[in-house]
Parts: structure tokens; sequence; C-alpha cells
């Protein structure tokens, strides 16, 4: 499973206090990194005691390595590898099954926008490019053939797959990490964190300020496109720079399942929601859709605001989006 970054974190050294009448300036930053999701993940939370912090930290990023483990379309050992071989899966773990229902979810609130089957398109494309041409027509049609979400079925006892179909989590299970990590941190009575598992998730504050996080340029991985200030909310960014098979961006790791190819109008949706598993799915929902759609589903959803930008560099932000900060 490979990590989506689009959004750099900027974390003070000095953070706000976790605990009632304790003052910004007593209370130091602690950070802690792991490998997850094909590279680094990252914690950073604000409390007096370094002991507890620390067993924080190493309980939050060991919630997020094992989300991945269960979740990769690469590694053997995980479930999604194994009921992608086999077309089903016994027995699986709780956590697989609240993200497929999240996944299920986003595709009905998508009319189909939004879905995990789409990993034939992805090898389809991944087979071509690597032939040094585009997957043919015949190519896509066969691969959308094995495309539709609701060919997915599953329960406490199984998962099964119609034949031929794979899934991907790519789309969720970064996000689901950020918030089991999450977990794991106010487990240990901590309110001041922000979470990076490629998607993040914030809560309290650093400094006098709460967490401050930029969103980068589409078209410029050294510049900003915005940089913005969170509390309690996750933010994810979607965008077609992560994975380009063309040079112009118009192919990409993003497929509308109803074509067989990339979306053409956004170059990237970063969208705030409630959790950072929401916040993955819509963003990259939000891509397919593009920004009149996308608009009109983040006002019908509580907690819900988001950013598009298109191949021109404009950009839109809903009413509810944080204001850029100087």
């Amino acid at each position: 499973m490979k990590r989506r970054t689009f959004i750099a974190a900027s974390l003070g050294a000095i953070a706000a206090g976790a605990g009632a009448g304790s003052r910004p300036h007593h209370q130091p930053v602690h950070t802690g990194v792991a490998l997850a999701f094909g590279t680094a993940i990252r914690i950073s939370l604000v409390h007096a005691d370094e002991k507890v912090a620390r067993a924080a930290i190493a309980d939050a990023l060991a919630a997020a390595q094992r989300v991945d483990r269960l979740m990769s379309i690469y590694q053997p050992s995980s479930q999604v590898y194994q009921l992608n071989r086999d077309g089903r899966l016994d027995k699986p773990d709780p956590q697989l099954l609240a993200v497929l229902a999240q996944a299920r979810e986003l595709s009905q609130l998508t009319g189909g926008a939004f879905d995990i089957t789409v990993q034939p398109l992805w090898r389809a494309w991944r087979d071509a490019v690597a032939r040094d041409s585009l997957p043919t027509q015949a190519q896509l049609r066969q691969a959308r053939a094995l495309v539709d979400w609701r060919q997915v079925a599953f329960d406490e006892r199984q998962i099964c797959l119609a034949p031929g179909m794979a899934i991907t989590l790519n789309g969720l299970a970064q996000g689901h990490a950020a918030d089991m990590a999450l977990a794991a941190v106010q487990a240990h009575g901590i309110g001041h964190a922000l979470l990076d598992t490629g998607e993040f998730v914030a809560r309290g504050r650093q400094r006098e300020q709460p967490w401050t996080l930029g969103v980068r340029d589409p078209r410029d991985d050294q510049a900003l496109a915005a940089t913005l200030h969170i509390n309690g909310c996750a933010l994810a960014t979607s965008g077609d720079y992560e994975t380009a098979f063309t040079p112009d961006y118009l192919h990409h790791h993003i497929f509308d399942p109803a074509v067989g190819d990339s979306p053409q109008e956004l170059a990237s949706v970063t969208v705030m929601a409630p959790t950072a598993m929401l916040a993955d799915g819509l963003s990259t929902a939000c891509m397919v859709l593009g920004r009149e759609r996308a608009a009109l589903l983040a006002a019908s959803l509580p907690g819900v605001d988001l950013l598009a930008i298109d191949k021109q560099g404009r950009q839109w932000r809903s009413a509810g989006f944080p204001a850029q900060v100087s």
C-alpha cells in the first residue's frame, strides 16, 4: 500500500498543555516515527510526562501499523491480499469489516463514484504503462467489467468477491489508521496530538495556536497552495500528481469507475471531515465527482468541507473550509 502524501505538517517544538490549567510553554512536544504504508508515519503529541507520552506514541504507531498489515494489497500476509488472491476470506478482522462498511456507504452516497473494486483498472493501466503504452479500449472494457462495488459481499463470517474481482483500500486504510492511532493516544488521556499516516487528524493545540497544516500545490511539490489551522477534525488530500501515468496528468491513479479512466477536471481535492477515514474516502470520491457535484456533496454532510483545485490552478473553498493563515 503506497502512502499518499499531499499535506505537510508544521510541528512546533513546544505545544499546548494537555491538562486543565497547564501552561503551553510548560508542556513539551514528543514525536515518534515508524514505517507503514510504504513510508514514514508520524505522531506528535503534548504531555508533561515523557513516560506517558512515549507509551502513547508506541501504542499509536503500533495501531497504525496493524491497519497496514491487515489491508495492504502487496503483503501476502494481509487479509486484503488473501481476499484478492482467493476471492473469499473467512473470519475477517473487525477492522476490515468496518472499513468495508465505510466503503459501501461512500459508494451509495456518491452513486458509485467511490468504488474499492477499481483494482482491475489500476492493473490494466500499470501493465500498459510498463510497456510504454496506454491500455486499449478492449483492455479497459475487460477491466471495467470487473468493477462493481455491489458485488462485494461481507459479514462477520466471510467476505466474498465476484470471480476475477479485486479490491483496494488505499482510499480508506490510511485514514482509518490515523483514527486508530488517535484512539490509542486518547486512551492514555492525551488530548493534544497531530497524527500523520498520509492523512491527518488533529486534536488540541500547539503553542498558542491549533496545529498548522500546509496543502501542497498540485503542480509544485516545493510550494503550498494553502496553509491552515485545524483542531478536532481530520484532513485528507487526493491529487492527480502522486502516481501519474502521463506527463500531462490526464491519466493517473484515481479512476472514474464509469469510464475506466481518470477524471479530467481537478488536480487535487482536500477534504476536512470528522474522521480521517471519511476525509480519506471523500477526497478520492470528490476527485471523481468534479467541483460542482463535490461541493453539493460536502454541503449535505455535517462537518465536511473542501478545497478543490483544478488543472489550471484555480481554487474553490466551501463556506466552512478553514481560512488561509499567513
